[in-house]
């Protein structure tokens, strides 16, 4: 299992990437309809619909990279006031629920995406699905994340760290 950790990494890497992609072509994509609106009176009907994809997107992507790096808001000040034991307790507490939000969010973003397939964004002709991907990646990184975190924690001798 010491594969996991690396291969984790670079996936953390590789959606974060993808996140600022989203990101940076979010604010063109804006930036070009509030142009086309109020400099030329002309304002395309697919930006808004694209703008939504891709701040699902960045959320999305960007809440996936956060919990590959604990960058999620850390509540601990009781925590640290705890014996070692049960702040490791806590610790993997916290990766155990993590893992079923990410186990929630993926099932639930399947079932979306089975009840809309077959209907369409009009402005832009693709399937509504389409805007339940996002969730579907980031249900299953975060539940790798989360899994190779409690792995370490089980197994420190294992781990790369």
């Amino acid at each position: 299992m010491a594969w996991l950790t690396p291969l984790s990494a670079g996936l953390a890497k590789a959606v974060l990437t993808l996140a600022r992609l989203c990101l940076a072509c979010l604010g063109l994509v804006v930036i070009y309809g509030v142009v086309m609106r109020y400099a030329f009176n002309d304002a395309p009907p697919f930006v808004e619909q694209v703008a939504l994809l891709l701040v699902i997107s960045v959320a999305m992507f960007g809440a996936a990279a956060g919990v590959h790096d604990a960058g999620h808001i850390g509540l601990d000040s009781v925590v640290k006031l705890l014996p070692p034991r049960l702040q490791q307790a806590s610790h993997a507490l916290v990766d155990l629920l993590t893992l079923g939000f990410a186990g929630v969010l993926l099932w639930g973003s399947v079932q979306m995406i089975l009840s809309v397939h077959h209907d369409t964004i009009p402005t832009l002709g693709l399937s509504e699905a389409l805007r339940y991907a996002p969730p579907v990646i980031a249900g299953l990184l975060i539940a790798l994340f989360s899994a190779e975190r409690l792995w370490r924690r089980a197994f420190p001798s294992h781990s790369l760290d």
